[in-house]
Parts: structure tokens; C-alpha cells; sequence
């Protein structure tokens, strides 16, 4: 690693401007610092999935991985032109969705966020993903952005979806369903 901040407050970011990793100067609320923003915002969420003591260690590895690949992930939003993220990554989050899924009902109901804590932190981590999702979409409109980017937030989102539902039943035995039929 390049410098360490040994001073976290610098001051150059008073006028409104950020530093991307190329050195280039931005301001803080174009696309791009938006998008892996929005990204470190999902990145913190999982770490409050990982809080919970409940997590069963498989799931607790899985989203350590992902940590470090949303990490990467938001490297290559900051630095323009950089690649980080490669079909592998994509492959082993549809690889884990897939072994999550199987043990689970197929859905007849629609799910509301809830079933335990874990498992609401995991919904909430899911929409964060999509709210990232949707600023790298508007970003890629205006700049260049790597498919592979889109496709784990994608990806992610849906296995997070797969992770509430696994913890829901492993906290309360069961997820909460959609009441169509209260009104």
C-alpha cells in the first residue's frame, strides 16, 4: 500500500471536491463518487450482518468474502480505468446463492424484511446493494463502467435476498410472509 493517511482530516475536500484514486479531483456528489459510496454504504451493512453472533460460520465466511470484494469493487468505481472484478467473483456469489437456495422452499409469497435480526440486516443489506446497483447504472450512462461491476451487484442483491431467508428460518423459524388478504 502507497501512503498512509497519518492525518485523517486533510482539508482539501472543503470545497466540495473528492480525490478519485488517479489523483483527479471530483466533486462529492458526481456519479462515480455516488456509485462506490453507495458501495462502502453496502459494505458497511454486511459488517453489521457480521455483528450478530447468530450467523452460522458459512454464511459469516461468505460475506467476509465479500467484504474484501466490495472493497475491491469500490477501488475500481474510484479509480477510473482500473479493473478489479472478474467473472470469477460473479461465479462463486451464483455458486453460494445456489447451494443457500436449494434447502429452501420454493417462494409462493412475497417476504417482508424481518424473521430476526441477522435477517433483517440482510434485507437492509440487499437494498443497499440495489441503490448501488442503480448508481453504477447511472453511472455507466455517463461514463465507461465494466459489465462485470453491474453483474456482482446484481448477483450480490440476490443472494442477500437468499441470506435473509436462510437466517430468517434459522432465528425464528420462519420468515414473514406478505398478507395480501388484511385489508
Amino acid at each position: 500500500m502507497g501512503n498512509r493517511l497519518s492525518k485523517i482530516y486533510t482539508r482539501t475536500g472543503d470545497d466540495g471536491t473528492t480525490g478519485l484514486g488517479d489523483g483527479s479531483r471530483v466533486d462529492k456528489d458526481s456519479l462515480r463518487v455516488e456509485a462506490y459510496g453507495t458501495v462502502d454504504e453496502a459494505n458497511s451493512s454486511i459488517g453489521l450482518i457480521l455483528a450478530i453472533a447468530t450467523v452460522p460460520d458459512g454464511i459469516r465466511q461468505s460475506l467476509l468474502q465479500i467484504q474484501h470484494d466490495l472493497f475491491d469493487l469500490g477501488g475500481e468505481l474510484c479509480i477510473p480505468g482500473h479493473s478489479a472484478i472478474e467473472g470469477p467473483f460473479i461465479r462463486r456469489l451464483e455458486n453460494t446463492l445456489d447451494a443457500l437456495n436449494e434447502g429452501l422452499p420454493a417462494l409462493k409469497d412475497f417476504i417482508l424484511p424481518g424473521g430476526g435480526q441477522a435477517a433483517a440486516a440482510s434485507h437492509l443489506a440487499r437494498t443497499i446493494v440495489r441503490r448501488a446497483e442503480r448508481r453504477v447504472i447511472s453511472l455507466a450512462r455517463t461514463e465507461s463502467v465494466r459489465p462485470e461491476v453491474i453483474e456482482y451487484l446484481n448477483r450480490l442483491s440476490d443472494l442477500l435476498f437468499v441470506i435473509a431467508r436462510v437466517l430468517a428460518r434459522a432465528e425464528s423459524g420462519q420468515e414473514v410472509l406478505w398478507d395480501r388478504s388484511r385489508l
